[in-house]
């Protein structure tokens, strides 16, 4: 027990410092490796995060920030024909779409908390966050074309594609009976209004630390 406490007191530790460094600005550290890491271990943990949202909740409900509206209408005032299903990463990179994203961004600079922060992104909004289908990207940038996604219903897809998976698994289970079926419907309808709960609570435990 007590190397075990030990071993916390060292972890615990360890979190406290990586927290300080990713308090620091950019500048501080340079390309030092292992804060480059504690920032794309935080970023992946956002990502999962939010990923795990639009899987258990409808995404043309929910709200990523105090400001959605306000980004969602510079964003589309700005970028009225960008194509947000499957982004091209050229309309993100480039030098040219770096010159017309840096003013929206810089809009809201004391605005959206962190805006600049590198953020993990996917390209294609049907898919997950996979190596090939992720590009880093400004948070602001990120929240942009995810509000965008939510409310035009891109993200849908996410979360019909899940549900449906589910019912395709229950209804494999045909052979019990109809109480046995009607006692995993009432078990499934409580264990998905709880995992709607949770994910509510984990994105915005994500948004006081990482969004």
């Amino acid at each position: 027990m007590e190397a075990t406490g030990g071993t916390e007191e060292l972890v615990s530790g360890e979190l406290v410092s990586v927290a300080h460094a990713l308090s620091l600005p950019a500048e501080s550290y340079g390309n030092d490796p292992d804060i480059e890491m504690a920032w794309a271990m935080r970023a992946m943990q956002h990502a999962e995060i939010y990923y795990k949202l639009i899987s258990s909740v409808d995404p043309q409900f929910l709200k990523l920030t105090k400001v959605d509206d306000q980004i969602y209408s510079e964003f589309r005032e700005n970028f009225k024909n960008l194509r947000i299903d499957i982004l091209d990463p050229e309309e993100l990179k480039s030098e040219s779409a770096k010159e017309k994203w840096r003013p929206f961004c810089l809009k809201f600079d004391g605005v959206v908390e962190d805006f600049n922060y590198g953020t993990l992104l996917r390209l294609n909004c049907s898919q997950g966050y996979t190596e090939e289908n992720t590009i880093f990207a400004p948070r602001i940038q990120f929240f942009a074309i995810e509000i965008a996604r939510n409310r035009e219903g891109y993200n849908k897809a996410v979360y019909t594609g899940i549900k449906d998976k589910e019912e395709k698994e229950a209804s494999n289970g045909g052979s019990k009976g109809a109480n046995s079926r009607g006692e995993e419907e009432k078990e499934k309808t409580n264990k998905g209004g709880k995992k709607e709960k949770e994910a509510y609570k984990e994105i915005n435990k994500s948004s006081e630390t990482t969004m």
